[in-house]
């Protein structure tokens, strides 16, 4: 597949990069500023996921897009002009779309109500950027483009990479021990495994250790 990965400097999104790299895809790695190439089969590009031509040239150079794209500290407020952008990109060139998201908009594993809501998983310092996370969403589900949202867990870090995870839907996930964590490098091996999978109607994944 050829894969664009908007957003591939950063924790999540250069993990993808470098997942689908590895297992053979061509991958595009967007970032505001290129970066030298990390595999023989990865290009960079620098372009801003605001800028709605590249987002048209990278959607109809490739199969897929990943949108990893993270708002900088004091600038939630724009994260859905790149959900925005990318959507109408893909729906224009009819391509997928995998929007790496937060856990904000999944249910609580007790079903009572939203992740957002419920401290216990989204302590009031991480709030501003929780209501950024449920913003993409609600960006996507007016989007007619072929997308899914992934959320992460509560906690996503670096570590190790095992090459499993529990997969969900839209509901947070937890182990018996009530911890919802996955390593970074896992998170990005369950994000190729669905872009290489046909596509579903299930718009809305979740994945732990």
């Amino acid at each position: 597949m050829r894969i664009a990965v908007i957003g591939a400097t950063g924790m999540i999104g250069s993990r993808i990069a470098a997942e689908a790299a590895q297992r053979g895809h061509a991958v595009t790695a967007v970032s505001r500023s290129k970066r030298a190439d990390a595999a023989s089969n990865m290009s960079t590009v620098a372009a801003d996921a605001t800028d709605a031509a590249a987002m048209r040239a990278l959607a109809h150079g490739n199969d897929a897009l990943v949108l990893a794209t993270r708002p900088a500290p004091g600038a939630e407020h724009l994260v859905r002009d790149p959900a925005r952008i990318v959507l109408a990109a893909a729906q224009d060139a009819q391509r997928r779309v995998c929007a790496i998201g937060g856990s904000a908009p999944l249910k609580t594993p007790d079903g009572t109500g939203l992740v957002i809501d419920d401290a216990r998983f989204v302590p009031a310092e991480w709030q501003t950027f929780a209501r950024a996370s449920v913003e993409q969403h609600d960006e996507c589900t007016r989007s007619l483009a072929e997308w899914v949202y992934v959320s992460p867990p509560a906690v996503i870090e670096p570590g190790r990479r095992n090459g499993s995870y529990v997969l969900g839907t839209d509901t947070l996930l937890v182990d018996d021990a009530g911890v919802s964590w996955i390593s970074a490098e896992d998170f990005a091996v369950m994000v190729v495994d669905q872009l290489e999978a046909p596509p579903s109607s299930i718009r809305h994944l979740t994945a732990r250790a």
